[in-house]
Parts: C-alpha cells; sequence; structure tokens
C-alpha cells in the first residue's frame, strides 16, 4: 500500500483516520522510494518519540543506496541529526535562549514588530500571511540570533525555494542551499570580527574559545535555528488564524475575552499542526511497534498528525475546540527531541492572534475556503496565503 499520494495531500486527516482504523504501524514507501514504517496512533507515535532505539543519526539507516541526502554536510550536524551524548551537548548551547523566562523579555519586542506590521497592512482586504504570519516570525529569529536585516529577505526566498513542491524545483532548493551556506559563512565571519551578543555570536564563542562545537555544528545549528523558528512560526500562526476564522463562533468568545488566545494556539496546534510528520528515525536493532515488526535499520515516521486526531486520546478529536483540556497534543514532538523553539511559536502566535482580533473584531475569510491553496506537502501543513477583510 502507497501511502503518500495525491489523497493524502488533499485530505490528510481523512486519509488518516482510515489508516488508524486500519492498524497501528504501515509499511509504504517515501516519495523517492525508501522503504519506511509510518506510525499512526497516538500511543504509538508518543512511544516512538521517546525510544532510545530509534536513531535520528542517518549513519544508522538502512537504504536501497539509491538516497541521497538533500542537505550539504556542511549544514547537515544540527539536532535533528544526532542522538544523545551529542544531541545533549548541543542542545545545552542553545536551550538557555529559548526557555519561558528569556523569552517572556522578547515579548515587547515581538509585540512592536506585530503592531508595525499591522499597522502597515493596507484592509479591509489583506493576506493575512503576508501580511502578518510570514515577516514575524523571520523577524523575531533574525534578532534572536543576530542576522542582519539586509539578508533577511534573501534568507525567506531560500526557504520559500527550500520548500517548493513544484515540478524542477530541486535544482532551486540546491542552489537555494548554497547561498544559505555562503550567506551564513559570510556572517559569522562577520560577528567573528565583531560581536554583537546575541545568541549566534554566543554559539560562536562557544566554538572558538570553548571548542564546544564543531564548525559543522555552528553552521549547521545556525541554519536549523533560522529555517525551523521562520518556518513553524509561519504555519503555526496562520493555521491558528484559519481556524478562527472557521469557527466564528470561537472568535467572538475569543474577542468577548471568554476564550483565552493561549488556548486557542493549543487546540490549533492538535487540530491542524504546522508539520504532518516527526524527524524520520531509523531502527537500531530489529524491533516492534504497535505488533508490527521493524528491521534493524527501518526508517520510521511517526504522523503528529494522525496521532493529534486520535478519537482514543480525544474525543471528538475533528472538532476545534478551545476548550478543551490543555497539553497531551504531539505538535511540538515528545521526549528529549521536543522541539527546541515551541516557546517562541507559541508566543509569536498568541501576540499575533491578540493583536489581530484586539484591532480587527469581525475578519472573515475573502475568497470560499475550498479556494484556499494549502502546500502540496507531505511533511508541511500551512497555506500559501490567507485572504481576509475586516
Amino acid at each position: 500500500m502507497h501511502i503518500f499520494t495525491d489523497e493524502l495531500i488533499a485530505d490528510p486527516h481523512g486519509r488518516y483516520a482510515q489508516l488508524r482504523a486500519a492498524g497501528p504501524v504501515h509499511p509504504t514507501t517515501t516519495p523517492d522510494g525508501e522503504p519506511v514504517w509510518v506510525v499512526t496512533r497516538y500511543g504509538d507515535v508518543r512511544e516512538a518519540l521517546a525510544d532510545s532505539r530509534l536513531s535520528l543519526n542517518k549513519a544508522n539507516a538502512r537504504t536501497s543506496g539509491e538516497y541521497m541526502s538533500s542537505m550539504p554536510p556542511e549544514l547537515d550536524a544540527h539536532l535533528l541529526n544526532m542522538d544523545a551524548p551529542d544531541h545533549t551537548r548541543l542542545r545545552r548551547l542553545v536551550s538557555k535562549a529559548f526557555i519561558p523566562r528569556r523569552l517572556e523579555n522578547l515579548r515587547e519586542r515581538i509585540q512592536s514588530i506585530t503592531d508595525d506590521l499591522l499597522d502597515a497592512a493596507d484592509g479591509p482586504n489583506v493576506d493575512l500571511i503576508a501580511t502578518l504570519a510570514n515577516p514575524l516570525p523571520m523577524e523575531v529569529i533574525c534578532e534572536l540570533l543576530g542576522i542582519p536585516a539586509g539578508g533577511r529577505r534573501d534568507f525567506r526566498a531560500w526557504t520559500s525555494s527550500l520548500m517548493s513542491p513544484e515540478p524542477g524545483a530541486a535544482a532551486d532548493s540546491r542552489e537555494a542551499m548554497r547561498s544559505m551556506y555562503r550567506f551564513l559563512v559570510g556572517v559569522i565571519a562577520d560577528k567573528r570580527r565583531n560581536p554583537t551578543g546575541d545568541l549566534l555570536s554566543a554559539m560562536i564563542e562557544a566554538r572558538d574559545e570553548d571548542d564546544s562545537l564543531s564548525e559543522p555544528e555552528l553552521l549547521s545549528m545556525a541554519f536549523l535555528l533560522l529555517f525551523a523558528g521562520y518556518d513553524n512560526g509561519v504555519n503555526l500562526i496562520a493555521n491558528a488564524a484559519l481556524a478562527l476564522l472557521l469557527h466564528p463562533d470561537q472568535m467572538t468568545a475569543v474577542c468577548a475575552g471568554i476564550t483565552p488566545v493561549r488556548a486557542v494556539v493549543e487546540e490549533a496546534l492538535r487540530w491542524n499542526p504546522p508539520f504532518p510528520l516527526g524527524v524520520r528515525r531509523f531502527a537500531l536493532e530489529d524491533l516492534t511497534i504497535g505488533g508490527v515488526p521493524i528491521p534493524a535499520g527501518g526508517r520510521v515516521w511517526v504522523s503528529l498528525i494522525s496521532a493529534n486526531r486520535d478519537e482514543q486520546q480525544f474525543p471528538r478529536a475533528n472538532e476545534f475546540d478551545p476548550a478543551r483540556a490543555p497539553g497531551s497534543h504531539l505538535a511540538f514532538g515528545h521526549g528529549i527531541h521536543y522541539c527546541l523553539g515551541a516557546p517562541l511559536a507559541r508566543l509569536e502566535a498568541e501576540i499575533a492572534l491578540s493583536s489581530l482580533l484586539a484591532r480587527h473584531k469581525h475578519i472573515e475569510l475573502a475568497v470560499p475556503v475550498g479556494e484556499l491553496r494549502w502546500w502540496p506537502s507531505f511533511r508541511k501543513r500551512g497555506i500559501r496565503s490567507l485572504p481576509v477583510r475586516w
């Protein structure tokens, strides 16, 4: 059975519901032809995310010999390709920048950026992604890392090339990777000469003075923080806004102060998570998940989007209900690989939605919902544009 089809892209929630009903784990192939086992039920997904027998290190993969990583080695030595103890070492270097207490100090700056973006929005008809959801996370993560303002538009364009599913996009993606690499090499060289007290400067110091990470790790971590910090934030803000647009009663409850925006963000993460699949894992030994045998070296994909709609874990799972009991969704993963940037993504989305609804209490879609264009991707759940009027 081949899972990764147009049907899954068109209706991921419906298709994954069928798969959950059929069984907990499904052997299939990836879009590039590699064997993979897809885990669909909440309990199995949660256990797999924290199972030390499943490695993120690609050296443990068993492939057909045709699989090639799309990532150049210079940008590949990051947390999503590492197990302990290297994962522990690198995560410790950057984790302090993302603890909630530290991020609360960024609240005022995030609010200021949000206000500027909304001030510039030329209503009454706007694209919420172009005006708010797209630029806000990019500005925030670039300021946190200390990326010069002049390079941010280019990085946004390169990221779009990397995520493009269009025919012929592979060549553009490779060129975007090369451009990102050259850009980051230049930024790091500048900061070595003139440290600026930001997260990237601290990472450079750890590299040069403490020898806590290698040069490829430095480049790769900078890339990962920029890429994930941007794309994750864009789709969370957009998906949460769309959920409210599709449920005007919930939007009214938020505007009336009945439903906290934070609860909306959490339910949006469960109901329509930005990343449908967790990072691929490789079995270190022969093992079973949900009673299904997986051989050593086998590639495992855990479906976060499926787990978050599992009726066994979430009653009325297909309903968008911010009043449901908080927590327990897996949108940001679970275990030692839980998303480092989760508190930042939550804070950005909370401020973006709160500020938007404080200004405009009567927002509606400017096009029929059927005209919204989702990214045709198995790995990303987001819309290309979100036209609204207020």
